[in-house]
């Protein structure tokens, strides 16, 4: 969870730098603790997908290795799985001033 936020913040922060945003590091802090879960269904199942096939790909891969290898290729693949999971829901996460009140 803690590189799901992480890696969440990272984006966000790297958006409104983008965007030219004078507090860039602020404003993503609070984008992450503004989030509610108002994505539509098919985009939620989809993340959900994701975060299921990433956890099935590192214990796949966890399986097939064996001594220190194994550890370092769970931990790779597991924070690639993470940050495919935190980039799907960045780039379909609707934005505050869009979403309905």
């Amino acid at each position: 969870m803690v590189a799901y936020l992480g890696i969440s913040y990272l984006l966000a922060y790297r958006a409104r730098r983008r965007r030219g945003a004078s507090a860039a590091a602020r404003g993503a802090l609070h984008d992450l603790g503004d989030r509610r879960p108002v994505q539509p269904p098919g985009q939620y199942l989809a993340s959900r997908m994701i975060m299921l096939g990433g956890a099935l790909v590192t214990g796949v891969a966890g399986f097939l290795t064996s001594g220190a290898v194994r550890v370092a290729v769970v931990v790779v693949v597991g924070l690639l799985a993470i940050a495919l999971w935190a980039y799907f829901d960045h780039r379909t996460e609707v934005r505050s001033s869009q979403r309905p009140e």
